[in-house]
């Protein structure tokens, strides 16, 4: 307890007196030696308190109530695998491949297209947790513990380096001021006062600082405006593809929180493959090994039919026509396609009234092929880029077995803000941009790179949900007003954002409502209160890719490539 308040008394102690360069190496291994999980990870709090709710539904007698799920991303993929020990359970995935805004497919060339550009995090506790439970910790493939930015300008990168061994919060105040290209000194400690809140006062700080964009935040704490150049820019487009204008700043806190108080937190390991195969595939065996459990893809749910009496799911209408029952149902869709699903009877009432305010932002993911290896690129690691166009890339030939080459690189990019309604500046609407128009803004970016041979342009109209500010009050909880209708997805409400990890806690919850029953509080919701938040945050803003027929996966929040 007195450690934890001593926490940011020593951070700033770290700002205040250590020199603003420290004699740190950076360790640039590639994938030919990869690290094991760090061990200080299995050893937190919130790794132990995800393992123990995974123990408690993993161990659920089992009974003859059955479940339906729908939706085969990561958080179905998760309630399914939690909630098949107690009972028999089937999911229904729209898209021939799994996995979500995660999956991944071949094109006619046989190469691997993933939806994008995923990163695991050592503060990912229920991700990490769902690896140890797989026992495919060995696929995670984890990079030396540093931060790689792009400096402007075709100056390279510059790294912050965290010292082996050194305990949270130190590691990270040694990383920051072992840094002395982005920030100076007195811009570091100008950081201090608005991250001091946060570290005393923890989530309740965090969740008031969602009515605060990142420059309303900054403008508010006095934070130097290098601060958002050199760091906010690069962490907004990273975590929502927003830019700092437009996102809330509950986004960034929750992200350094976990940061800053886990030794590990911000690690970073890329998986060996693409995720369908090497972390969908185990899952689907896990589930299918729980008797009369099945994953089925290729079939969508068109419709939810209700019990005239009590107004609860009566069956599933699948895409084929026929209709489907179970005891429960869970839905683990994006909350875009969750409102065309949901029933107009319940779309009136105020627990669902919410799901109108939340929305998928769009985003390009893209994979470009270089026949030569690029010397200037960061080797084996993510890099956080701070040009208008770009997010995060990695060369993928560093980083990933799969895309392993000694001689070529495969750059993958994140491509975004995508469209003005997210940008702080006006741009081009790119989501309607073609292939080629994208490559070329994407190459002006990497002039000084060679130019590739083949490339993929994925579209994700729908990804995860919009965190512009005051969006947290409308996320759902997975138990609803619907005794037999469950909510899942990293959209709902789960202190992990919309993240592979939100995805997969979001399922865990979802599964914890199924076993524990009917029962739970629900809260009310207050339709005044309802309605001037509406005012005041508006609904979800319409963006590109919502419509379209149930069967393309665009509208479906799925990715498109063209070969």
């Amino acid at each position: 307890m007195i450690f934890s308040l001593l926490h940011p008394l020593l951070l700033v102690l770290f700002f205040l007196i250590l020199p603003s360069t420290l004699p740190l190496t950076p360790d640039f291994s590639t994938v030919t030696s990869p690290r094991k999980t760090p061990p200080r990870i299995f050893e937190t709090s919130n790794y132990k308190a995800a393992q123990a709710l995974s123990s408690k539904l993993l161990s659920s007698p089992p009974t003859s109530k059955t479940c339906i799920v729908i939706g085969g991303g990561l958080s179905g993929l998760s309630a399914a695998l939690h909630i098949s020990p107690s009972r028999q359970t089937t999911l229904y995935e729209a898209r021939p491949v799994l996995g979500g805004k995660t999956s991944a497919w071949k094109t006619k060339s046989g190469r691997t297209v993933e939806t994008g550009l995923h990163i695991f995090f050592g503060a990912y506790p229920n991700m990490m947790g769902l690896f140890a439970t797989l026992g495919i910790q060995d696929r995670l493939q984890w990079t030396a513990h540093k931060m790689s930015f792009a400096l402007p300008g075709g100056k390279g990168t510059t790294e912050f380096s965290f010292p082996p061994g050194v305990p949270a919060p130190l590691n990270m105040a040694a990383a920051i001021l072992g840094n002395g290209e982005m920030l100076s000194l007195a811009d570091k400690i100008k950081m201090v006062p608005g991250l001091l809140p946060m570290l005393l006062r923890g989530q309740d700080f965090i969740d008031e600082c969602d009515d605060l964009t990142v420059g309303e935040f900054m403008e508010k704490y006095k934070m130097p405006d290098t601060v958002r150049t050199e760091i906010f820019v690069a962490m907004s487009k990273a975590l929502d593809f927003i830019d700092p204008e437009k996102l809330s700043m509950s986004v960034i806190l929750t992200a350094m929180n976990r940061f800053i108080v886990e030794s590990d937190g911000s690690q970073t390991a890329f998986l060996d493959g693409g995720q369908p195969e090497r972390l969908c595939a185990p899952m689907v065996e896990r589930i299918e090994a729980q008797s009369g459990s099945k994953v089925v893809t290729g079939v969508h749910v068109r419709r939810i039919n209700l019990d005239p009496g009590t107004g609860e799911v009566a069956s599933l209408t699948l895409s084929d026509g026929t209709d489907v029952t179970a005891d429960v149902y869970v839905s683990a869709v994006p909350v875009d396609v969750c409102k065309k699903l949901v029933p107009p009877a319940w779309a009136a009432t105020p627990f669902f009234k919410k799901i109108a305010a939340l929305q998928g932002v769009p985003v390009i993911n893209l994979q470009l092929w270089f026949d030569r290896r690029i010397p200037s690129c960061v080797q084996g690691a993510l890099c956080f880029s701070r040009s208008p166009l770009l997010s995060v890339y990695a060369d993928m030939s560093t980083c990933n077995s799969e895309f392993y080459d000694e001689e070529k690189s495969m750059l993958s990019l994140v491509f975004a803000p995508c469209d003005s309604q997210y940008s702080s500046r006006k741009q081009k609407d790119w989501m309607k941009a073609s292939d080629e128009e994208i490559i070329e803004a994407t190459l002006g970016e990497l002039r000084a790179l060679f130019p590739g041979e083949e490339f993929a342009v994925v579209r994700v109209p729908r990804s995860v949900y919009a965190a512009v500010k005051g969006r947290n009050r409308f996320r759902c909880s997975q138990r609803t007003p619907i005794s037999n209708f469950v909510l899942a997805g990293d959209w709902t409400s789960q202190k992990y954002l919309g993240s592979m990890e939100g995805a997969v806690f979001a399922g865990k919850l979802a599964a914890e409502v199924v076993v524990d029953g009917p029962g739970g509080d629900v809260g009310k919701e207050d339709e005044g209160a309802l309605e001037a938040d509406t005012e005041k945050y508006g609904t979800g803003m319409f963006s590109v890719g919502c419509a379209g027929s149930p069967d393309d996966a665009i509208a479906w929040g799925g990715g498109s490539t063209r070969d």
